[in-house]
C-alpha cells in the first residue's frame, strides 16, 4: 500500500471519528438539559413515586410518611431523581442521534430491518417499567408492610410477658427511592428479551430451534435472575419469573417467524434447499460439478 493510499484510508475514519463526536456532544447536552429540567420538577416527580408505598399504607389507616435519615439525603434523593428523569426524557433524542451515527453506513435494506428493533427497545422498556410500577411494587409494598405489628401494653396487675412491641415501617427516603428504581429499571431491561433475540435471530446468531432446546437452562437462568434483582419475597420473584419465561417463549415465536421469512424469499430467489436436498446424492454431485466447473 502506497502513502497515498494509506492517507485515504484515514481521511474517512477522522470523518467518523469527528461525526462521532458531534453526536456524543448533542446526546450530552440533552441529557443534562433534561437533568437540570427534571431537577427543578425534581418534588412533584418524587411525589408520584411514592404513589405505590402511599397507596399500601392508606389500606392499612396510616399516613404516608417517609424520613431523612441523613442530613444530606434530600439532596441526593434530588440528584438521584434527575439523573433518572434526565436519561428517560433524553433517550429519544439520544437514540436519533445515534441513528444519525449508524445509518449512513447502512443498506437501505438494512436500515429497514434495524429501524422496527430501534423503535421496539424504548417501547418494550417503558412497557417493563410500567408493569413494574403499577403492578409489581404494590403487591411486593404489601408484602413488606404485613410484617407491622400493633403494640399491645399490658393491663394493671397482668404478667409482662404479655406485652408485645409496636413494629411500624419509618421508611428512608434514599432507601424507598433506590428500591423502587431497581425494580422499574430490572423490569425494563428484562422486557428487551425479546427484541434482543429477535434481532439475533435475524441476523442468524440464534435460531428457534436452538431456543427451544434451550428451554431447561433458560428456566434456571431466568430464576437466578429473579433471586438477584428483586427483593428476597416469594411474591416478587414468582411474578418477574413468570414474566421473563413468557418474554421467553414470545422470543421463540418471533424468531421462529423471521426464519420463515427468510425461507421464504430465499425459495423465491431459488436459493432455499432442503436438508433432504442437501443430503441427496444427486445433489451432492451436482454440487461436486459445481465445484469443478471453471
Amino acid at each position: 500500500m502506497t502513502r497515498d493510499e494509506i492517507d485515504d484510508s484515514t481521511a474517512p475514519l477522522i470523518e467518523h471519528l469527528a461525526e462521532l463526536r458531534t453526536r456524543l456532544i448533542y446526546s450530552v447536552a440533552a441529557f443534562v438539559a433534561a437533568m437540570v429540567i427534571c431537577f427543578t420538577v425534581w418534588n412533584p416527580i418524587f411525589n408520584f413515586l411514592t404513589n405505590p408505598i402511599c397507596g399500601a399504607l392508606a389500606e392499612r389507616g396510616q399516613d404516608c410518611g417517609l424520613y431523612l435519615i441523613k442530613l444530606q439525603e434530600g439532596f441526593f434523593v434530588a440528584i438521584q431523581i434527575s439523573l433518572v428523569g434526565g436519561l428517560a426524557l433524553a433517550f429519544p433524542f439520544i437514540a436519533y442521534q445515534m441513528w444519525r451515527f449508524v445509518a449512513p453506513g447502512l443498506y437501505r435494506s438494512e436500515k429497514g430491518a434495524f429501524l422496527p428493533f430501534l423503535l421496539a427497545s424504548p417501547f418494550m422498556f417503558f412497557l417493563g417499567a410500567a408493569f413494574a410500577f403499577y403492578v409489581v411494587t404494590p403487591l411486593a409494598f404489601n408484602f413488606f408492610l404485613g410484617f407491622q405489628q400493633v403494640g399491645a401494653i399490658a393491663a394493671e396487675g397482668a404478667e409482662t410477658s404479655s406485652r408485645t412491641a409496636g413494629i411500624t415501617f419509618h421508611g428512608s427516603v434514599q432507601e424507598y427511592l433506590s428500591l423502587t428504581i431497581k425494580f422499574v429499571v430490572a423490569f425494563g431491561l428484562c422486557f428487551q428479551l425479546p427484541v434482543l433475540l429477535t434481532l439475533m435471530g435475524k441476523a442468524g446468531l440464534v435460531s428457534a430451534k436452538g431456543l427451544a432446546e434451550m428451554r431447561k437452562y433458560a428456566v434456571v437462568g431466568i430464576l437466578l435472575l429473579a433471586a438477584l434483582v428483586t427483593p428476597p419475597d416469594v411474591i416478587t420473584q414468582v411474578i418477574l419469573f413468570t414474566v421473563v419465561y413468557g418474554l421467553y417463549e414470545i422470543s421463540i415465536l418471533l424468531v421462529r417467524r423471521v426464519e420463515r421469512k427468510r425461507e421464504a424469499a430465499l425459495r423465491e430467489q431459488g436459493l432455499w434447499f432442503d436438508e433432504t436436498e442437501q443430503d441427496d446424492p444427486l445433489m451432492r454431485e451436482f454440487d461436486k460439478n459445481e465445484e469443478q466447473r471453471p
